[in-house]
């Protein structure tokens, strides 16, 4: 048994602090060690307090997976993080190989469907949140074509798929499939492409710094079909870097900072006063 066992309970947190991924990573990482202060206040688990340290895995797959071993090595309780769904595809087999828990932020849909029983979401996967997307396509904006925009990762090609196959049992046509970059920065081609497809409805896939630079570019290029999308498109980031060109876009939402439920709502309080910032659905997580 490790010191880390003897004395405490170890509960490394491997996450996005940097890179593309920081905005989810950082909400993440501070909801957990808020969480975490307050189990210790409190006596910890066991009379053991939470040892947490954090690594970064810099939004890059390959070293999520050398700081999810190096977790291991330490002997954990379990394992938070990461957010990206490609980091945890290829980390996740290591922590069910050494029979440890892993609590992470990931949505892509086939997580939860490779038969790992070490692996745990703290959130809907893309199974569950596209087909309601879908039904509001259908059902609330009576929409016969969309114009896709997402993000060539994991995440993106997951909810693409789950997508896709919700537009075609609802016999709405895509009219435009267009894939974009983790940490692009300039979306003006392929707005233009979206624009042309004279779509009825324009669906983002994105991660929030990247939403915000769509949403910008399509209100500069004069957009004026409806802008939805997944939880990140109206996220807390995404509305502080877009400003008045995130009005009037809509998105489904798993979690949020902003739901009237009391607990939500003193959650919310007690992270902005420690963070001085509104935390996202990563952060409730």
């Amino acid at each position: 048994m490790t010191a880390h066992a003897q004395q405490t309970v170890y509960m490394p947190i491997v996450i996005e602090v940097s890179g593309n991924g920081a905005v989810s990573g950082t909400n993440f990482r501070d909801g957990a060690l808020m969480a975490i202060d307050e189990i210790n206040a409190k006596g910890g688990i066991l009379k053991r307090k939470i040892n947490a340290p954090v690594s970064d895995t810099q939004s890059n797959a390959g070293i999520s997976r050398a700081q999810v071993q190096k977790a291991i090595d330490g002997n954990p309780y379990v394992i938070l993080g990461p957010v990206f769904s490609g980091s945890v595809k290829v980390n996740m087999q290591l922590a069910q190989q050494a029979e440890i828990p892993q609590i992470v932020g990931a949505e892509a849909a086939e997580i939860t469907q490779m038969g790992n029983p070490y692996v745990f979401r703290t959130s809907f996967g893309q199974q569950m949140s596209m087909p309601k997307m879908a039904a509001f396509v259908a059902n609330g904006m009576k929409a016969k074509t969309v114009a896709f925009l997402w993000v060539n990762n994991d995440y993106g090609k997951g909810g693409r798929d789950v997508f896709f196959q919700e537009m075609k049992q609802r016999g709405i046509k895509i009219v435009a499939d267009v894939s974009t970059e983790s940490g692009q920065v300039d979306f003006a081609a392929d707005i233009v492409k979206m624009k042309a497809s004279n779509a009825d409805v324009m669906f983002i896939y994105t991660n929030e710094e990247e939403c915000a630079r769509v949403l910008r570019e399509a209100r500069k290029q004069g957009v004026k079909q409806p802008i939805i999308g997944e939880t990140n498109v109206i996220s807390q980031k995404v509305i502080d870097l877009a400003g008045e060109t995130a009005e009037g876009a809509k998105g489904h939402v798993g979690l949020t900072a902003d739901a009237p439920i009391p607990a939500v709502q003193a959650f919310t309080d007690k992270f902005q006063k420690r963070y001085k910032y509104v935390p996202d659905h990563n952060g409730l997580k």
